[in-house]
């Protein structure tokens, strides 16, 4: 069996993402995997095309851990009595508007059963199938019935109004001032897709602009939305679509999509879509360092969390930052005044590139939306393609000191939040 070794540690990683991604309980997900390779060992004989080891040996750890959500799946009602009011309010779905409320009291306790499971706790037709014990079909049926009833009920429109245009963003940076604060920084829910701006929920739609400095002229504009939902490789996420509408140079993107997911803790994509040379290439987050180079975050690509506290990994003096963090922290409190308006913040450090050369700062309201977003080179980032450093290229733009070395501002972002 000295191929199956062979196969397995090269896949290992792999189906290891795949089930971890699936049951985020550690030690169920270390039984599943054990009993994946248990099964597999003992199949391997009759796999007769090794080349679909990959293939065959995800569709076994598939199978077990539908086994493991079959047996979770013992109760056929779930106690909605018990699910405290505040989590209908402000669950994944961010703060919702009393009305939602209202009007799921209303509803019978079946229709709010699966509303609950389907837009609360965002499980998939199929989920909620094994979860009630009950088939698709029915799934379907009664959340069809029950959105029905709860638009019956719901005192608001739930259309969007036709031939609504996002807002336009300024071909100049408007001026802006950051004030620091004496008052504690604020925890905050960010939920936004990192370095995208968006808050990936289903009819979420977001401009943002990239300006170059000291120009302040923008170089990039992207249109953003919730395209549809979209699971990959039985993980369930949302489609975003972005398209470059404004850029300034002979580059140029015109349409890109992601699959992301956002949960209650955690903010990650799980896949990129692009064509080169006419094909549509899928890149997964199965995909090892493909994908992880570029799209992966935290941890065996955990996500970026939603709930930001200060955690103290970082401190910052002025313009003099240290300390080390492979997650962003709040750094500090601030006042962000821009566009004629001004925005209480706190401000959220990334240095997870930082040996790459690159950091950002990034301005939360309380809201968790970015008020501002800022651009940090190290002094010789990618100083083989430019041949200057940073501060040669850009004298006059700001620095900071990342612990003992120097980084400049490049650019900055906003979006039409602000506006």
């Amino acid at each position: 069996m000295d191929d199956f070794e062979g196969l397995l540690n090269r896949e290992r990683s792999a189906v290891e993402r795949f089930v971890r991604y699936r049951v985020p309980e550690i030690a169920d997900a270390e039984d599943i995997l054990q009993e994946t390779y248990l099964a597999a060992f003992r199949a391997f004989p009759n796999l007769r095309d090794k080349a679909a080891f990959k293939g065959w040996l995800l569709q076994i750890a598939r199978s077990k851990c539908n086994d493991w959500f079959r047996a979770k799946a013992n109760l056929t009602e779930l106690p909605l009595d018990s699910v405290p009011e505040t989590e209908l309010i402000y669950g994944p779905m961010g703060i919702i508007h009393a009305g939602v409320e209202d009007a799921m009291e209303r509803l019978r306790d079946r229709d709010k059963q699966i509303l609950y499971l389907y837009y609360w706790k965002e499980l998939s037709q199929a989920d909620i199938a094994r979860r009630l014990n009950i088939p698709l079909g029915t799934v379907k049926s009664r959340l069809h019935t029950a959105r029905r009833n709860f638009k019956e009920y719901y005192p608001y429109s739930t259309e969007k109004p036709k031939g609504e245009n996002m807002k336009k963003l300024p071909e100049l940076l408007p001026d802006y001032t950051v004030e620091p604060s004496d008052r504690p920084p604020f925890p905050v829910k960010w939920e936004e897709l990192p370095g995208w701006f968006l808050v990936p929920k289903p009819g979420e739609g977001l401009t943002w602009a990239m300006y170059d400095l000291p120009s302040r002229q923008y170089s990039n504009v992207y249109d953003m939305s919730v395209t549809g939902k979209a699971r990959v490789h039985g993980i369930d996420g949302v489609e975003v679509t972005v398209r470059d509408t404004a850029r300034v140079g002979p580059v140029r993107v015109p349409e890109r999509k992601f699959i992301v997911q956002l949960t209650d803790t955690h903010c990650r994509y799980l896949a990129t879509v692009r064509k080169e040379d006419g094909v549509t290439n899928y890149i997964t987050f199965l995909d090892g360092e493909e994908f992880m180079s570029v799209w992966g975050l935290g941890r065996d690509n955990c996500g970026n969390e939603t709930d930001l506290t200060p955690r103290g990994l970082l401190r910052r003096e002025g313009n003099t930052v240290t300390g080390h963090a492979e997650k962003p922290d709040i750094v500090g409190r601030c006042t962000v005044n821009i566009a004629g308006r001004s925005y209480d913040t706190v401000c959220v450090m990334d240095l997870e590139l930082e040996a790459k050369g690159v950091a950002t700062e990034q301005f939360l309201d309380k809201n968790g939306r970015t008020i501002l977003w800022r651009r940090y080179n190290r002094d010789d980032w990618a100083i083989d393609r430019y041949k200057k450093s940073w501060t040669e290229q850009l004298p006059d733009n700001g620095r900071l000191i990342i612990n003992g070395k120097t980084f400049v501002h490049w650019y900055d972002c906003i979006t039409d939040y602000i506006l």
